[in-house]
Parts: structure tokens; sequence; C-alpha cells
């Protein structure tokens, strides 16, 4: 086992001889808060469907847990133990909150069922069923909104439809959660209110997150160390503060 839960090695993609990110390298421990961030344009998102399996590296490797996850599909890789939120809510909006959790949890095989056991109606069926609605409010109970379970997800307020998607993210049990811009489009107290979610998760499993914000304030706030990119490359990298304080970030961000 690797001590590290995410390893990238040499990591970049060429679109058309143009490289879009280029030479980078993360690792990142166990429990881990981390933070991926730059200006527009500046790759993340990139990485991210790299490391979903969207796009396939043109250079470059990464592992999860010592586990070689290049070339495999978008659905190996989230069996694996990598799942993400996307930038724009994707959500089941004409599903109940509660059936959107639902679908993260098929994933898993203690929920599984054969084809033949839900077409039948066989008592295998509704023992998944119940336990899989059982499972999917102990979730929302953490995001606070089990009280929402049966309300459409396009009825939910903007800043809960956000947790509702890191919610069925993590419904599918991930060892590395990825957050693409957790709070865009929050006001101040909502991105509190993330921000206290997003550490209650690392307490409660222990899970590794990697996420990318433009809010230097969250950042700051919440992530352990930091990876800062401009044009597809790594310009800082290590502890947040320290990061942060970059001149070339600096520069980066503010142009002086």
């Amino acid at each position: 086992m690797s001590e590290f839960v995410l390893e990238t090695k040499n990591l970049g993609i060429s679109f058309g001889g143009l490289k879009a990110v280029n030479d980078v390298n993360l690792q990142i421990k166990q429990g881990e808060i981390y933070g991926l961030i730059g200006p527009n344009g500046a790759g993340k998102t990139t990485v991210f469907n790299i490391l979903t399996g969207v796009y396939q590296p043109t250079e470059g490797t990464f592992y999860l847990n010592g586990r070689e996850l290049r070339k495999l599909p978008q659905e190996k890789i989230n069996h694996a133990g990598i799942a993400r939120t996307f930038q724009n809510i994707r959500l089941f909006n004409n599903m109940t909150v509660r059936r959107n959790v639902m679908v993260g949890l098929h994933n898993r095989p203690e929920f599984k069922c054969t084809m033949l056991e839900s077409m039948l109606r066989l008592p295998r069926h509704f023992k998944c069923e119940r336990e899989m609605k059982k499972k999917a409010v102990e979730i929302l109970e953490i995001f606070g909104l089990a009280d929402e379970r049966n309300t459409l997800a396009c009825n939910l307020p903007y800043g809960k439809q956000r947790k509702l998607e890191i919610a069925r993210a993590l419904a599918t049990e991930p060892k590395l959660l990825l957050l693409d811009e957790p709070a865009a489009g929050m006001n101040p107290h909502e991105t509190e209110d993330l921000r206290q979610t997003v550490k209650l998760l690392r307490e409660k499993y222990d899970i590794t997150i990697l996420l990318i914000e433009h809010d230097l304030k969250f950042v700051s706030g919440i992530c352990d160390r930091i990876t800062v990119l401009n044009f597809g490359t790594v310009i800082a990298s290590g502890n947040t503060k320290d990061a942060l304080s970059d001149p070339e970030v600096v520069r980066a961000y503010i142009g002086k």
C-alpha cells in the first residue's frame, strides 16, 4: 500500500499540440484536504477530468493507493474509489433528494440486486430498497438535508443543491473525493456552512479530499496543502499559507 492516496507522476495532456496540463506531480496523503488552485484557464478542471477518466493523459500517469488507474474508463475509476462533483451542478432534478443519493448507492456491492430479482420483485429487491433508503437518509443527515428527503432536487435552494451533489458523490464510498468549485455561487453564510461540512466529512469518514476553488479565503481556511497551476504548469506547491504568499502566485492572481 502506498503512503499516498493519490499520486500523479509527470501528468500531462495535449490537445492538438497545445499543452493544457504539463508535468503535474501531486502526492496527497490519507485524510488530507488538498487544494488545486489557479486563475481561470489554469488547467485545474482538466486535471480532474484526467483523474476521473474523462480524458486520457498523453504524458505521465496517476495512482490511487498505489494502483495505477491510467487508461481505465470512468466507471472503473469510480469503482476503484474516486468520486467527483462538477462546476455546474449535475443533479437528477426531477428525482427526490433521497433518490439522488440512492443513485450513488447503486454502485456499492451490498446494495446490488440481479435484474431478475428486481423484475420479479423478489424479497431481495425490497430488502435492498429499504436498506438504501435508510443509508441515504443517514448520509443526508450529515448535510442537514434529511428533512427534505422527499423534495425534488430542482426545488432545493442553490446552496443545498451543491451539498446534495456532494452527498451523492459520498454515497459511492470514495477513497478520494474531488470537489470542483464547491463554494461557487454561495453567499458567505452558505460558504461557511460548507466549510464546516467538508471538515466534518474528513473527521467522520477519514476521507481524502482534493478541491478546486477560486475563493482563496475558503482555501486558506480548509486546505492543509495546495498546488497552484498557471497555464497548465505548477508554479507553487506546499503549505497553504506559504504557497499563497509565493510571489509568482501573487503575480498570477493580481498581475503584480
